[in-house]
């Protein structure tokens, strides 16, 4: 027994010097954002491309990717070679690239070795981050490149030899090195540093007290709190697991002690961190990246998400409202509830890191990644100066900001890569246009069955990958789609973002509602469902603003309050019947009813208008009927009670 111990406890320690190894690295990456996002190079004199520092950051990350803990000397050595390999390939890279793409077109040995070399090692390390889905989606792609001229139709490629296609994807910008992989490690970088500083400042209790202190004394308080305060941490962060684990240790636990299911408390927890991707001002650093493909200004991504994220959480707290009342789930203990002044008084500081971000985009016109400079600058003054409620960061607290920010970007630099193939094969082949054809010929001039197959793909290609990776995918792949149809573009990438992003509670992967089941001990499959209920809005609202773009604030004034109006209007409907109670538990009947007069409120003009009066007005018939029948019921059930309670 003791010898086989000692056998067990040699495959599973590593080396001390690895942990400081991987966390040196992940410093590095952010190092390497900061100065980038600073120009610190141009001001030392030192001119870089743009893709050389892409290729280094990509090397460190390859690196920090393969030398994670192993169970095994084998493994171990193996990773470590690897990462050596990938470290060196693309040093080389970024080194010579300014010789390398100016002879591009020779298809030399080395550029054609270094392509080969980073596009399989790029491929291993995103198996190793998100699993074997996206590997198999590139090489799908790599393979119909090389065999795609020999079909006809829509989907037709040109035809390009083995060597060509490696060299471009390795070191054209059209390639790896493109636009996915510039946002990934340029503005989500800046970021997710932004939300580490932010929450080691004391941000994240700041955002907490103040969800207590406004929602601590309402029915259902703690739920309620977890919705406001995910929301508001979950914009900054950018990455939704990150904050489910951030903020869920606390509200999940606050919830199940007021008397939630530890099911439904994972579940709001769920709903409340992944929505906070899709409210603005920050929306997990997306807003940026959109306003990036779309080539508008950020102001109007903002503006055009500001309705549906409204709507979304409305749905949201109406849901967590009526739980409650159905539960009889009872305020925080107001001896638990802190005043707003004094929370006021103690976190208002909080609004510098802020200020610094709008200040820097809107009055000195700075790029999106050196703004997220600017507030982690002011997260950082904030934590070292004041903090919150005493607390300041230290120097622990500020390295260990920059270790995990290097740590939480490998994921996504790994995706940006492999986007960056995706890129280069539509761009090289002529996919791209055959493959946008093909979807609007699949959907046979139908828009509504363009859109629900554009979402199966956009769930499906979005399961276990992070919010961000999924936006920079689908916004090759789909998008383009929905815009040659007729579609707004703004509309178009909203669209598959919203349905990206529920990725993350829609099974069977339904990693965001997993990992808040692990924390509320809840069954996983139930929490993913009860997720899917309470953010049902995100799988509707994007169909309806497609064809209702007055949903985005797009239109005349007169139409988009009728349209905002009457969509509050049906998610309250729509939420009452799913949550299945108003004044008192309602039959199915009942609970059918609501659910179609909210339909009614949220039915599109399907001719192309914004405003169909006809089913809002028979929605509001409904309704109004269905809010009679229901206080009938409630007052009969109250003056029968006291009988009920007789033996």
């Amino acid at each position: 027994m003791n010898v086989e111990s000692s056998t067990q406890e040699v495959l599973t320690t590593e080396p001390a010097i690895m942990p400081a190894l991987r966390n040196s690295l992940g410093v590095l990456i952010t190092l390497a954002a900061i100065a980038f996002a600073a120009d610190l190079f141009s001001r030392l004199g030192i001119a870089i491309y743009t893709e050389q520092y892409l290729a280094a950051i990509l090397g460190i990350s390859l690196a920090l990717v393969f030398i994670k803990p192993q169970s095994s000397q084998l493994k171990r050595s193996l990773n470590g070679l690897l990462a050596l390999l990938g470290l060196i390939t693309s040093l080389y890279l970024a080194v010579q690239y300014p010789d390398l793409v100016e002879r591009q077109l020779d298809l030399t040995l080395d550029s054609l070795t270094v392509s080969a070399i980073l596009f399989a090692l790029v491929l291993e390390g995103l198996r190793r981050v998100v699993g074997i889905t996206l590997v198999i989606v590139v090489l799908l792609f790599m393979t119909f490149a090389l065999i795609g001229n020999h079909l006809s139709g829509p989907l037709q490629t040109r035809e390009i030899s083995l060597d060509r296609l490696f060299v471009y994807l390795g070191v054209d910008t059209n390639g790896m090195l493109g636009l996915t992989l510039n946002v990934a490690a340029t503005i989500v970088i800046g970021f997710i540093l932004f939300g580490q500083l932010l929450l080691r400042s004391g941000g994240a209790d700041f955002f907490n007290d103040v969800a207590l202190s406004l929602m601590g004394k309402r029915k259902g308080g703690s739920g309620k709190i977890a919705t406001i305060a995910s929301a508001l941490f979950g914009s900054i962060s950018g990455v939704v697991v990150s904050n489910i684990v951030a903020t869920g240790v606390v509200t999940i636990r606050m919830m199940k002690k007021g008397g939630f299911k530890p099911h439904t408390a994972a579940a709001i927890e769920t709903v409340a961190s992944t929505g906070g991707q899709i409210m603005p001002p920050v929306m997990g650093a997306v807003a940026f990246l959109m306003a990036e493909f779309l080539q508008i200004s950020y102001s109007d991504v903002v503006l055009a998400a500001l309705v549906p994220a409204i709507l979304y959480y409305a749905a949201l707290y109406i849901q967590v409202d009526l739980e409650a009342a159905k539960e009889q789930i009872k305020p925080i203990d107001p001896a638990l509830i802190p005043s707003k002044r004094k929370v006021l008084k103690q976190g208002w500081i909080f609004i510098v890191p802020f200020a610094a971000v709008i200040l820097a985009l809107f009055s000195f016109n700075q790029r999106p990644e050196t703004a997220a400079l600017w507030g982690a600058l002011g997260a950082l003054i904030v934590g070292v100066l004041k903090g919150y409620k005493g607390k300041r960061m230290g120097a622990k607290d500020i390295l260990g900001s920059l270790e995990e920010t290097g740590h939480s970007i490998v994921d996504i630099i790994m995706i940006g890569a492999a986007a960056g193939f995706i890129i280069g094969i539509l761009n090289i082949t002529g996919l791209g246009f055959g493959l946008t054809y093909f979807l609007v010929e699949l959907g046979q001039g139908n828009l509504f069955l363009l859109l629900v197959i554009s979402a199966v793909v956009c769930i499906v290609l979005g399961m276990g990958m992070p919010t961000v990776g999924v936006y920079l995918l689908l916004a090759v792949l789909v998008a383009p789609s929905l815009i040659q149809v007729g579609v707004e573009p703004i509309a178009a990438h909203l669209f598959i973002f919203y349905l990206g992003m529920m990725s993350m509670v829609t099974p069977p992967i339904a990693i965001g509602a997993f990992f808040a089941a692990s924390i509320a001990k809840a069954n996983p499959m139930k929490t993913a469902l009860t997720s899917m209920r309470l953010g049902w809005t995100a799988y509707i609202i994007p169909f309806l603003f497609v064809t209702t773009p007055s949903l985005l604030l797009i239109g005349e004034t007169s139409q988009i309050v009728i349209t905002v109006i009457s969509a509050l209007v049906g998610v309250w409907a729509i939420s009452v019947g799913f949550a299945g109670y108003f004044k008192d538990k309602l039959n199915f009947i009942l609970r059918v009813g609501f659910v179609i007069s909210g339909g009614l409120f949220l039915f599109p003009n399907l001719q192309g208008g914004d405003t169909s009066i006809i089913p809002k007005v028979v929605g509001l018939g409904l309704l109004v009927a269905l809010l009679l029948v229901a206080s009938f019921m409630k007052k009969t059930t109250s003056q029968l009670s006291p009988n009920s309670t007789q033996p």
